[in-house]
């Protein structure tokens, strides 16, 4: 099997909860393959970085141009043993895209591993991919975990959880939990 994974991502998408799993999974060894609609391999995105600052919701700046390495047109899901959803501004308009929809739904009906962090879970409540599952986000996304059909986790910042191939977590402070279960779920071992 492949040792493929895809990671959605637009502009805004958040800046750790980019880069940190794209180069963690690079350097596992999986090639990581970066899309995003209308964009092709050698384009950028500008990520945000998102901060927890002591306001009644995270603060955001501009953070880095990423580069994406690989058309998006070309994605064929089959060619893949996982999914990663970042955060960020970025789901709430990449969950306009049908194709971005179809790419969730393919890999939940194969039951391949799904990791989605902070607003990635507005991807999978609009990819109808929720119903009877528990799921963890940024903590202003509960209504739409809820109103999917979904069990919203509150847990804490640091922590992640994971429903059958579903793993999710609320930002990327609970990345060490939240790739840990993921290469988990991909069958990896990291050994000391």
């Amino acid at each position: 099997m492949s040792k493929r994974i895809l990671m959605l991502v637009g502009d805004y998408a958040e800046d750790y909860e980019t880069m940190v799993p794209f180069q963690f999974l690079v350097g596992l060894g999986y090639t990581v393959h970066a899309v995003c609609p209308d964009k092709k391999a050698g384009d950028n995105i500008a990520t945000a970085i998102h901060d927890f600052e002591g306001e009644q919701t995270y603060s955001e700046k501009r953070g880095h141009n990423f580069t994406i390495n690989y058309d998006f047109d070309a994605v064929n899901s089959d060619n893949y043993v996982g999914l990663v959803i970042p955060g960020g501004r970025a789901p709430e308009y990449l969950r306009m895209n049908e194709r971005i929809l179809e790419i969730v739904r393919e890999f939940d009906a194969a039951k391949k591993p799904i990791a989605a962090v902070c607003h990635g879970a507005q991807i999978l409540a609009a990819a109808d991919v929720l119903k009877g599952r528990t799921c963890s986000a940024y903590p202003a996304c509960a209504a739409e975990v809820k109103l999917a059909g979904g069990t919203y986790a509150d847990i804490e910042v640091t922590e992640a959880v994971t429903d059958g191939h579903l793993i999710t977590a609320p930002a990327w402070p609970a990345h060490p939990a939240w790739m840990a279960q993921f290469i988990q779920a991909l069958g990896a071992t990291v050994t000391i």
